[in-house]
């Protein structure tokens, strides 16, 4: 299935490629690298310069807003083995600070050269600001499927937090739903270790969606854990976590209402509960008396009420 590209993309955020000259000039020779102006120019600080240039590496810095966590390492050694063979074909991009060049796109680039012991890299410089470079980052690593869920969800909520946004603006700055982003943030909920699970992917998002799913974070981390021992899949998840919230509900119908011969229809009633909780996947509850009442279905998130419209054959539309 084909990918629908992530907002304005990477080259126009980049700022795009220059026109072609009516003359075109042949390409620069890796072994005679563009010189660069100093730090202290006040011409670089005026424009952006997309014509590639080769900067020492040991003077580029990290981007602080890099949204990726992890970098694997046999990954980084496949790719600065490579670079070591062929060179760094695609520049980095980078921007201009005070004493030093930080990265804006390219830091695993970045590192499999420094690896591959390279003394100089391919650059382009391009002048953003903290949000830009922010969009940036994450578009770049989003476009290229490389964020762990957690990371992805980090990034979402530093570009939320840091420039005041809602989600519908974070949405259309990355190119996702706003649904998109709300799910991911919400797997910030879980505790530390279900993250970790999740970053290194012992757990998928499809299991972190049914553990948010309990209300605490001890039974989380439990059915965390007996997911990854027991190799469960996300429908096995789903019963035992059904089963979960019935017992928490046989509990509290023991405790209130002690089953005897007088009172049977609890117990048909408990039973048509934890049919429908089957069904639709979420909590669902009966309060019934005398021939009255009512049914009451539990979501949590707009996903689950789609899905809940969906079983009922009711189209949200």
């Amino acid at each position: 299935m084909s990918k629908t590209p992530l907002g304005r993309g990477l080259g126009a955020l980049l700022g795009g490629s220059k026109p072609p000259s009516a003359k075109p000039q042949p390409p620069k020779s890796v072994e005679e690298p563009v010189s660069y102006p100093p730090l202290g120019s006040e011409t670089l600080a005026k424009n952006t310069d997309l014509s590639p240039r080769h900067l020492p590496v040991d003077d580029i810095r990290p981007c602080p807003f890099q949204p990726r966590r992890e970098f694997e390492a046999s990954a980084l050694e496949e790719l600065s083995d490579s670079i070591r063979e062929q060179g760094l074909i695609q520049p980095l991009v980078v921007r201009r600070k005070s004493d030093h060049w930080e990265l804006i796109a390219g830091e695993r680039r970045w590192r499999a050269s420094q690896k591959a012991g390279l003394k100089e890299v391919p650059i382009i410089i391009r002048e953003a600001d903290d949000r830009q470079v922010l969009e940036l980052a994450l578009i770049e690593n989003l476009q290229r499927e490389n964020l762990n869920p957690i990371e992805e969800a980090l990034g979402y909520r530093q570009l939320i937090q840091q420039f005041q946004l809602k989600q519908e603006e974070a949405a259309i700055k990355v190119g996702k739903s706003r649904a998109a982003i709300a799910n991911a943030l919400r797997l910030l909920k879980l505790p530390d270790d279900i993250q970790r699970d999740l970053g290194t992917g012992k757990l998928s998002v499809g299991h972190a969606k049914v553990l948010l799913g309990l209300s605490k974070e001890e039974e989380q981390v439990q059915v965390g854990r007996r997911i990854i021992k027991d190799a469960l899949s996300v429908r096995q998840t789903e019963v035992l976590v059904s089963e979960i919230h019935q017992k928490h509900k046989n509990k509290q119908l023991s405790a209130s209402h002690p089953v005897t011969r007088n009172n049977e229809k609890d117990v048909h009633i408990a039973h048509m509960e934890q049919q429908l909780v089957e069904k639709f996947k979420t909590k669902v509850r009966i309060k019934y008396q005398e021939g009255k009442g009512a049914l009451e279905i539990r979501f949590f998130s707009d996903e689950e009420l789609e899905n809940v419209l969906s079983d009922l054959g009711v189209s949200a539309d």
